[in-house]
């Protein structure tokens, strides 16, 4: 019996690695194919929309978000993920805007990450009675922005306006440390959300 159970470690041990490995394999396949849904260009870059949502964390964001409503693509311009008691006024002085030109346009939410910026807008959008948007983020971010949103908000239009910060490394990326960090994180918090979303619809289920 003691030699039995000898030879059966052994097996199991080789079906766990078999296991991680092809566990591994899949994650690897997963990750060229998110990269690959992040956006290389502005698809739609005029159609008119109810509001412009920015999804705050990098004042290239913003800045696009602020040129797009002085352009008149939207005449509402929703930012998502302020810091709380930072006001508008406050928050264009900082871009060095002039708030008087475009402060009654701009409403601001203190979301801490973007299942609560797909909420708050949400919530924001009925009040104002809108249904559609221009979402702006970064280009890395925008799979799991559209992911969420699409989720919270499925009968709303929504346009993706990515922007494309200079340290993102499109070409090659995984040859630059920073962007191959930057992507595998997005990859995996995008698995925990789509996880995430299935187990709560599951359970809504029961």
């Amino acid at each position: 019996m003691r030699r039995a159970r000898y030879f059966i470690k052994p097996r199991r041990t080789t079906r766990l690695l078999t296991l991680a490995g092809l566990v591994g394999c899949i994650w690897v396949f997963g990750l060229f194919k998110f990269v690959d849904l992040i956006p290389i260009s502005v698809v739609d870059t005029s159609s008119r929309t109810d509001a412009i949502v920015v999804l705050t964390g990098g004042s290239l964001r913003l800045g696009e978000g602020l040129d797009l409503l002085a352009q008149g693509v939207s005449e509402n311009l929703f930012i998502s993920g302020v810091y709380r008691g930072i006001d508008v006024q406050e928050l264009l002085k900082n871009l060095k805007r002039k708030p008087q030109q475009i402060e009654s346009q701009i409403s601001i939410g203190i979301a801490i990450d973007t299942k609560g910026n797909a909420i708050e807008t949400k919530v924001w959008m009925g009040d104002a009675n809108i249904h559609s948007l221009r979402l702006v983020t970064a280009d890395y971010h925008m799979p799991r922005s559209l992911f969420e949103f699409e989720t919270i908000m499925p009968k709303k239009i929504i346009i993706p306006h990515p922007v494309f910060p200079d340290k993102v490394k499109r070409e090659r990326w995984w040859t630059w440390p920073g962007t191959a960090s930057l992507f595998i994180s997005e990859y995996n918090k995008f698995l925990f959300a789509w996880v995430r979303n299935e187990i709560e619809t599951l359970a809504s289920y029961e």
